[in-house]
């Protein structure tokens, strides 16, 4: 089956595109031509995603995937979360988001926190909602130079290192995402 991925981003189709079987192909929105940006105006991370994915669909008619992953902060009620992105500013500025996040942390004792991701999925015009989550806790600086994004402050429960000191394979094993994809690829295999 050919799935458009809802994205522009051709790291996140590479390793979308990894863990799919063979049976699967993914495509970005750059690879169909669609070069504007999508609204994501939801508040919540599913309601990004099947935003997102409705959006594709409905001006595509193809089987459509979306994910919208955010980070929540049990002190801060929650946040970043949908914002997670935005966090500092809408530039999307990771170094600032962190920034932004530590030092809002940096009296705080409750430092839980997880990842959650979300999937949706439209084939046929019917909307499926695959969700991961990582629970962990927010260190009080950066920790390692590898990942993206909040990686570098996030260390998962069991875990003393953050995801940034991690090896790909070795986030991909527990992440957030990866929880979600599982959950994706079992559907899938029921459909072939």
């Amino acid at each position: 089956m050919h799935i458009i991925f809802a994205s522009h981003n051709e790291h996140k189709v590479e390793e979308i595109q990894k863990r799919l079987s063979s049976f699967h192909e993914l495509s970005s929105l750059r690879a169909m031509g669609w070069e504007q940006e999508i609204p994501e105006n939801g508040i919540t991370l599913r309601e990004n995603a099947l935003i997102k994915a409705r959006t594709v669909y409905e001006e595509l008619g193809k089987p459509v995937l979306a994910d919208d992953t955010g980070l929540e902060v049990d002190a801060l009620e929650g946040a970043p979360g949908v914002y997670s992105a935005r966090y500092a500013g809408l530039e999307r500025n990771s170094e600032a988001n962190m920034e932004k996040l530590l030092t809002e942390m940096k009296w705080i004792d409750n430092r839980s926190a997880r990842f959650r991701t979300c999937l949706a999925l439209i084939i046929s015009g019917e909307a499926y909602i695959f969700e991961g989550i990582v629970e962990g806790k927010i260190s009080h600086q950066r920790q390692g130079t590898g990942g993206f994004g909040y990686d570098p402050i996030f260390i998962p429960r069991g875990e003393e290192r953050s995801f940034a000191e991690m090896s790909l394979g070795e986030k991909n094993k527990i992440s957030h995402r990866a929880r979600a994809m599982g959950k994706l690829m079992d559907f899938l295999a029921k459909l072939t």
